[in-house]
């Protein structure tokens, strides 16, 4: 599954901070059980590079691998030596997006301002991280989506959950970046099925309403 493809299906990238590369198959099944097929580790979980390996071997083929806290262009390096496709990161550093760029992943920066969103955009990003959301609120992101370029994606991470997902959507954000509503540390990979299940059927409706309207 392509990075796009799952955009379009079900918009939810789930953030397993904190997992252990031990952790990490039996909360990807439990993730793709519960629908997701977005799984992003940070990189400041345990063993990183380890967990993203096994996730790409294990699951690379039915989940988008890849890895956040994506800091500089050898971090980079490092994510697509483990097979990851995607490169989230809390910033907007062109070096990074460029280096994401060049070995065929795809780039998720932070932006808060315009002048981020633009300079990512420029870099070569088509998807765009608001973080942290809740200290933007969903008046900046309506505003900030009148003047983004129309192929660009907005996902709501920090402070979106199921529970307001509604309120981010009609404001223009496309996707969601979900932590602790889907994951936290030390929670079995049954809370992480049902956590799952709930991002999903939150998110579900509406993306058939904008494939009908």
């Amino acid at each position: 599954m392509k990075l796009d493809e799952a955009m379009r299906t079900v918009p939810v990238v789930a953030i397993l901070r904190g997992v252990t590369p031990d952790e990490i198959e039996a909360h990807a099944e439990a993730l793709h059980a519960g629908g997701v097929r977005i799984v992003e580790i940070p990189l400041n979980s345990p063993e990183p590079f380890e967990s993203l390996r096994r996730l790409t071997e294990g699951w690379g083929d039915r989940l988008v691998c890849g890895s956040g806290t994506v800091l500089s262009p050898d971090m980079v390096d490092h994510v697509a030596q483990a097979g990851g496709r995607i490169v989230v990161a809390p910033n907007t550093n062109p070096a990074v997006i460029k280096r994401s760029r060049d070995l065929g992943l795809d780039p998720m920066p932070g932006v808060q301002t315009a002048t981020e969103a633009f300079a990512a955009y420029d870099a070569g990003a088509r998807y765009l991280k608001l973080f942290p959301a809740s200290s933007a609120g969903t008046g900046h992101l309506k505003a900030l989506m009148a003047v983004l370029p129309r192929d660009a994606t907005v996902l709501a991470v920090g402070g979106a959950g199921p529970s307001t997902m509604a309120d981010w959507w009609a404001a223009g954000a496309r996707g969601f970046g979900l932590g602790s509503d889907i994951y936290k540390p030390g929670q079995s990979p049954e809370e992480t099925a049902e956590k799952a299940r709930a991002a999903v059927a939150a998110v579900r409706p509406l993306v058939e309403a904008q494939a009908s309207a």
